[in-house]
């Protein structure tokens, strides 16, 4: 018989460990690196929402250092874009969100930051839990399962006091049965060598701080700083027929055929004209598979 209590003891699924936050923090917080806190919750609704709370809170008092960390064990009301919900059961991902602040950086060059930690997160679980991970533009990790392209995880990047918070979730131990839709992945789906979550987050933050560090020094130049091209070369929206789904009910189909240096993606349309969109939902009219992504 189950205890009353199992789905709150925080070992009641063995397959499932908690994070050590002692070992995390013994081996991301380093004198001169970017993080500069860590901090993991048993259960929080968005961390998302608690970070940029302490980055309002901290504005009139002592303000929240760059490189502020934090995780929790399960979301309960998690962000995705367009207020979508995102949900895992405890344990089973990724749910962290990090305070940057490249106050040095022009302002209209932030919005690469969500693609920024999109390819630091693909290059940092690539070679932690040895899967091919893709991206879809602009917020989206894609994984294969049985040949066909899923989402394992996803970004949201928001204004919070001089900074930004960008929160990652990334599904790593979901079983079949446990997946919120048909288009979504995992990890483990994908066949990862490893699912140890304590790895495959030092992976992601340590890659992120290469990045980041690489975008900054750049003055926010996501070409000098080689950002645009590894977005490209890691995109797995390019060369797509795609349909964009923009703001105010509109839609635009065409090929997918650049990021250009505002970190927009260029649609080919049927009529010969280039319509860059900066913001909007895009479908893969052609997928891995020949389905929809």
């Amino acid at each position: 018989m189950t205890p009353p209590d199992a789905q709150s003891n925080r070992w009641s699924d063995l397959d499932r460990p908690p994070l050590n936050t002692a070992a995390l923090r013994r081996g991301l917080l380093r004198p001169g690196a970017l993080w500069t806190s860590l901090d993991v919750v048993e259960e929080t609704g968005s961390t998302n929402t608690d970070l940029a709370a302490r980055v309002a809170g901290a504005a009139s008092g002592n303000p929240l250092a760059e490189g502020a960390v934090l995780v929790a064990e399960v979301q309960n009301a998690g962000r995705g874009r367009l207020d979508r919900v995102w949900t895992a059961p405890p344990r089973s991902g990724l749910f962290l969100s990090v305070y940057l602040a490249p106050t040095e950086v022009p302002v209209e060059r932030w919005g690469w930051l969500p693609l920024l930690t999109g390819v630091a997160a693909a290059t940092g679980l690539a070679r932690a839990a040895g899967v091919d991970m893709a991206l879809k533009w602009p917020n989206d990790l894609l994984v294969s399962v049985d040949g066909a392209e899923r989402k394992t995880g996803g970004i949201l990047a928001e204004r919070a006091g001089d900074g930004v918070v960008v929160g990652l979730g990334i599904n790593v131990s979901l079983r079949a049965g446990e997946l919120p839709a048909p288009t979504a992945g995992s990890l483990a789906l994908a066949g990862a060598v490893s699912l140890d979550r304590e790895t495959l987050l030092r992976g992601v933050l340590r890659s992120l701080e290469h990045w980041y560090g690489e975008w900054r020094a750049a003055g926010g130049d996501a070409a000098r700083s080689g950002l645009q091209a590894a977005y490209a070369a890691g995109c797995a929206t390019l060369d797509r027929s795609v349909r964009a789904e923009l703001p105010g009910d509109r839609s635009v189909v065409g090929q997918a055929v650049a990021v250009d240096g505002d970190g927009r993606l260029i649609l080919a349309t049927d009529d010969g004209l280039q319509q860059p969109v900066s913001a909007g939902d895009i479908v893969h009219l052609r997928g891995a598979a020949g389905g929809l992504v």
